[in-house]
C-alpha cells in the first residue's frame, strides 16, 4: 500500500502509512527516526506525548518508609514476603496426596 503525503516543507516531508502510522523524510529524503521523529510529529500536531511518570520520587518515599519501619522494630517488607512463599510449598504436599 502506498504512503500519502500529510505534509511537505522545506526541511522534510511527512507521509501516513498504510498501517496508519508516520513516516518522515528530510529533505534529501532520508528517513527521519527517534526524537526527531516525535519532535516533528508533535511539531505538526500529529501526534501527542503523554509526560513520562516520575518513579523515583516514589522509590524514595518506600525507602524512608521502610528505614522507619524498621528503625520502630517493625518487619520490613521481605521478611512480610518469606510467610508468603512457604504457604504453596505446604499446599503442593498435600495435593499430591489426594
Amino acid at each position: 500500500m502506498a504512503m500519502k503525503l500529510v505534509k511537505r516543507t522545506d526541511q522534510y516531508s511527512i507521509y501516513l502509512r498504510g498501517d496508519k502510522r508516520y513516516a518522515v523524510e528530510d529533505a534529501g529524503k532520508q528517513p527521519v527516526n527517534g526524537e526527531d521523529k516525535v519532535r516533528i510529529l508533535v511539531a505538526e500536531g500529529l501526534l501527542k506525548v503523554a509526560a513520562p511518570a516520575k518513579v523515583e520520587e516514589p522509590a524514595e518515599e518506600e525507602a524512608a518508609a521502610a528505614e522507619g519501619d524498621e528503625a520502630e522494630g517493625g518487619e520490613s517488607e521481605a521478611a512480610a514476603d518469606e510467610p508468603a512463599a512457604q504457604e504453596p510449598a505446604a499446599e503442593e504436599p498435600a495435593d499430591d496426596a489426594n
